[in-house]
Order: C-alpha cells, then structure tokens, then sequence
C-alpha cells in the first residue's frame, strides 16, 4: 500500500561539547515511503554515524508493516553555532611536526592553511552524540503517520472493491436465466433438424421417439452448459470478499487467495458458453477480477 511520512526534530549539543566551546545543533530527519508490494520488503538510507541503529529501526517497521515495498530514508545536518574552539599549543605542536614529516617525504604536499588548522582543532576531542534514542523516536512518529496515511488509503481501496463485487453479482444474476433459454433454443433447433432430415411437413407431428430423442439431447446439453455451480461459488467467494473487508485487519494474503478463485470460477463459466452473451458476461468478469486483483496486491 502506498503511503509517505516525513518528520524532524533539532537536538542540541550534548553537556561535553558545550563544554568544549563548541555549541553544536543537528536536524534529524526521517522520510518513509511505501509503494505496493505482496511481500515486505525494507530499505534503508542511513549516514554512516547512525548505521548502528538499523537493527531497532527494522524491528521497529517488520512489527507493523506486512506487506510493501518501505524505503526509510534519515537524513543528519550539524553545524556550530558560536566560536571555534582555539587551537591549544599542544595541538600545534603536533600538526606542526606533522607537516615536517609529510613534506620531508611528499615535498609537494600543500601546507596547511589556517581553515585546515581550525577544523582539525574544532574536530579535536569531540565525542560523536549519540541520536539514537532520537532517531528511534522520529521513526516511531513517521511510521504512526505512515499507518494512517495507508488506513485512509484502505478505506478508499474498500470502496472501490465492494463497488467491483456488487458489479459482478449483477453479471452472475444476468448469466442465471440465460441457461433454461439455451436449453430450449437446444430442443427446438434438435427438433428442426429432425423434421428436414425426415422431410415432414410442419402440420404433422415428430414420432414420439423423435421427441424423446431430442428431450434426451436437449437434456446432455444442458448438462454441458450448466453454471449453477459455478454461480453459487462466485456469489459464495463474493461474500466472504466484503465480510473480509468489513471485518478489517490484516486481509491482503486471503483476498489473494479469493480473487484465485474468481477467477478460476469466472474461466469454467467461460468454457462452458453456449452463446455470445454468456461469453460477454465471463469477459466482463475477467476484466473486473482483475481490476479487484490490481487493488488487492495494495492491501496490507
């Protein structure tokens, strides 16, 4: 089922940093997509500072979501407010004789310019914080948003699909008195040929055996063509289609399996036409068993 969900939050820097001289903020963000899918299938984009936090985040999603294809996506911004940290002696000292070394072996290599000496002095000694927790928050919130965003969509999707089953109750009550005509249609063309093979004239009368010959043809055909059986499964699969979606809950899977067997109904139907109507009415139902089998694929 399709759906998407986007949040942010703002941490601000941890007890240490600001004791560094560093007041440093962050903008976390979460986007979540969904698209259909039979299967769940989950991706994640993540910075490499929150990796370790994958596992929970997939946790988080397999305990709620089925079906779909779900891209979480987390995005992470940090900048330093105020002043940068002054670069101590020691860490002078050092780069310094860094550089010494390098260009005794890399004569080429640039020197270092004041910016490089401030990031590395302003880097120096900070602890990566840890969003985690926050992170794990964001994506409880933007997966609530999701789950809506998707019931709301599974109402509409209901809709839809109880307007496709009453459409094909129509049909199946339209292919029910068409097979008692086919029958009689059968008797009489039997009867027809008789009398041309016979060469009778109209006023006069079949032999009795004629008669029950054709009532015994009329009889096997009507064996061939019969779809009551057929009709009753449909209208059997039908409303087990909307008690499921009345009842709610996670249904995808056996609608799966119902619109499988609509569509094997709706075949044999089509088999067993005598007539270009009935032929019509097994086309119509295809089409609309597919329609419904689409939309079943989205529901979770």
């Amino acid at each position: 089922m399709t759906g998407y969900a986007a949040v942010q939050s703002n941490t601000a820097s941890s007890a240490t940093e600001a004791e560094s001289g560093t007041d440093t903020h962050s903008r976390l963000g979460v986007e979540i997509r969904s698209v259909n899918s039979r299967f769940l299938d989950l991706a994640f984009r993540l910075p490499d500072e929150l990796r370790q936090a994958e596992p929970g985040l997939r946790d988080l999603l397999t305990a709620k979501l089925k079906r779909g294809k779900v891209e979480l996506r987390v995005s992470l911004d940090s900048s330093s407010m105020d002043s940068l940290r002054a670069p101590s002696t020691a860490t002078l000292q050092r780069l310094g004789s860094l550089e010494d070394s390098i260009k005794s072996w890399l004569p080429q290599a640039a020197a270092l310019s004041v910016a490089d000496v401030l990031r590395i002095a302003t880097n120096e000694d900070r602890k990566p914080h840890d969003h985690s927790a926050q992170l794990l928050k964001l994506a409880q919130k933007a997966l609530k948003e999701l789950l809506s965003a998707r019931e709301r969509e599974g109402a509409r999707l209901g809709i839809m699909l109880k307007d496709r089953t009453v459409q094909l109750r129509a049909l199946s009550a339209l292919a029910v008195p068409l097979v008692p005509k086919l029958v009689e249609q059968q008797k009489a063309r039997f009867l027809e040929r008789w009398k041309e093979a016979m060469a009778l004239p109209d006023s006069k009368a079949l032999p009795e055996a004629a008669q029950d010959r054709a009532l015994a043809e009329a009889t096997a055909f009507a064996m061939r063509i019969d779809v009551a059986e057929e009709i009753t499964r449909l209208a059997s699969h039908l409303d087990e289609i909307d008690r499921l979606l009345d009842s709610g809950g996670e249904l995808g899977k056996r609608l799966d399996f119902l619109i499988q067997e609509l569509h094997r109904e709706a075949n044999t139907l089509g088999s067993k036409s005598a007539s270009l109507e009935l032929t019509r009415i097994s086309v119509d139902m295809k089409v609309l068993i597919e329609q419904i089998r689409e939309q079943v694929q989205n529901i979770e």
